[in-house]
């Protein structure tokens, strides 16, 4: 059985050599899709001969099924460019891609966040289905939150081992990215109808710190688990405060 790996990138020259070195021996073909990076990415890329393609992007779900139409195999790993392989899950792969039984197989993800594994924080097991056959399901959810969809009736097996995912090596960069994909959230929940308010706004943020560092155990991460839940709270603020901007503003117009 042949096995395709799919990742998007943009300028993720600190990531992607890591990220393909792991599928070694596991994939048959990488296809890279980037939206036309301004460092590095296209040239470590393809000192690695993988197949290179550049493609405007529209959003993290868009780019992802546009990734999907280059696969040349039916059974696909899609991975993100910050991710890896363990040991242990590339072995599990190898297993099953003798004989892919399952039309769909998931997997826990274990993130390092500016050096720490996270272990709790509603971080661990974020479980995933990365592998599957592409003629069963696609990529859906609501942007930047991109998950795979899978048919009706559709078989799954959850296999042993992690998927390393290298999230942020500073602070600045979780900030930062928070301000950009709250951006995102905003918008498309305010797209799809979606309201709030200012009780949401002050509440939901709350709620979201009590269950990630209390009823999921963030505190047992030191340090590092108190940062993750205080910026998951601050996910939540932004988002139902911009969200809030967004409904006031079409209502007061």
């Amino acid at each position: 059985m042949k096995l395709s790996v799919v990742i998007i990138t943009y300028n993720e020259e600190k990531n992607i050599a890591r990220c393909i070195d792991s599928v070694k021996g596991v994939a048959n073909e990488v296809i890279v899709v980037d939206s036309f990076s301004s460092d590095k990415t296209q040239q470590i890329c393809l000192s690695k001969q993988v197949v290179f393609i550049q493609n405007e992007f529209k959003g993290h779900i868009q780019q992802k099924n546009f990734a999907l139409q280059y696969a040349s195999y039916d059974y696909v790993l899609a991975l993100d460019a910050d991710e890896a392989l363990s040991d242990r899950l590339r072995n599990s792969i190898l297993s099953v891609k003798e004989n892919f039984e399952y039309d769909a197989y998931s997997f826990h993800r274990l993130t390092n966040y500016c050096g720490k594994w996270i272990k709790h924080c509603g971080w661990y097991p974020d479980t995933k289905v990365r592998l599957w056959n592409k003629n069963k399901g696609a990529w859906g959810g609501e942007n930047p939150h991109d998950k795979v969809i899978l048919q009706k009736n559709t078989s799954l097996l959850k296999l042993k081992g992690d998927l390393l995912h290298y999230s942020y090596h500073t602070f600045r960069e979780h900030i930062s990215q928070i301000q950009s994909f709250t951006d995102i959230s905003a918008r498309e929940a305010f797209k799809s109808g979606k309201k709030s308010s200012i009780a949401m706004v002050i509440l939901k943020p709350i709620l979201k710190f009590f269950q990630s560092y209390f009823l999921k155990l963030g505190f047992l991460d030191g340090f590092y688990g108190f940062v993750v839940c205080i910026n998951a709270s601050y996910t939540k603020f932004l988002k139902y405060l911009k969200l809030y901007e967004l409904y006031k503003h079409e209502h007061d117009s």
